[in-house]
């Protein structure tokens, strides 16, 4: 570990040289936003800690390049969180970006929503990423690093019948500003990204809810969009790499909508 810190300090103190490695670790790996960022990290040169309950579905992410590392098992407690962490300092040295994104969405409005839905909303889509952060946070602040959490435009304006979604990614749009206030002065960053509609198989699961196939429900999305279209989850990779680059150095506490238009 001492000859890596030694990297990120000569790096730091000299930002025209290039470290010679940039450690990112992000939940939610499996599928999705999450597949697709780390898989974009790695083709822009990070190592990749990728984390998800699916050890098959990481594997095959896994696939796509050698900088990717795997981390199956449920993060239910904060002990668990710890536990990612430290595994991720022991097989990286160090950690440069904590990306939060792993979430579900249980539809349903106040008297629809159970105790369990409630409770799981919570702890999976705001206790998980802040009791990563908390762990993460004394190696983020020895490089200098960022936190990226993957909230939603209906963190920003509510949607019908996800009640306990909308409540999770509002608190998780809060907990960034907070986050990146603390620790501004100390160099760390902590910044949100916002999507609208993004071809995911959480998306799908819309088109059961709607009772359409899940092409017309596609379809419905993109017509509901300024732009006319749903995003990819490389647009979303592509602005995490972004916002964990450098060249955002001066971006932290900001919750920037990725949605074609809707917040305009």
């Amino acid at each position: 570990m001492g000859t890596r810190l030694e990297e990120v300090a000569h790096y730091r103190g000299n930002r025209d040289t290039l470290r010679p490695m940039n450690v990112v670790l992000i939940t939610g790996a499996s599928s999705g936003i999450g597949a697709a960022m780390a898989i974009e990290f790695a083709e822009a040169g990070w190592n990749v800690m990728a984390a998800g309950r699916d050890e098959g579905r990481l594997e095959e992410v896994a696939d796509v390049s050698d900088k990717i590392s795997t981390w199956a098992g449920e993060l239910e407690e904060s002990e668990d969180c710890d536990d990612l962490i430290a595994d991720t300092i022991d097989e990286y040295g160090a950690i440069d970006c904590l990306i939060n994104s792993a979430g579900i969405l249980p539809r349903g409005n106040a008297e629809e929503t159970s105790d369990e839905d409630w409770n799981d909303t919570i702890a999976i889509n705001l206790d998980v990423p802040f009791f990563l952060s908390r762990a993460a946070m004394p190696h983020l602040l020895k490089t200098s690093g960022s936190i990226i959490n993957i909230s939603s435009f209906w963190g920003l304006r509510a949607g019908p019948r996800a009640l306990a979604y909308c409540v999770s990614k509002g608190g998780l749009i809060q907990m960034t500003r907070a986050m990146a206030l603390d620790y501004a002065a100390e160099g760390l960053r902590v910044n949100a990204i916002c999507p609208g509609g993004v071809d995911t198989p959480m998306l799908a699961e819309g088109a059961e809810e709607a009772d359409v196939d899940v092409d017309s429900f596609l379809e419905m999305v993109a017509e509901g969009s300024p732009n006319k279209r749903v995003a990819d989850p490389n647009d979303i990779a592509a602005l995490a790499v972004f916002l964990a680059s450098d060249a955002a150095k001066h971006i932290t506490g900001t919750a920037i909508p990725i949605d074609g238009g809707l917040q305009a």
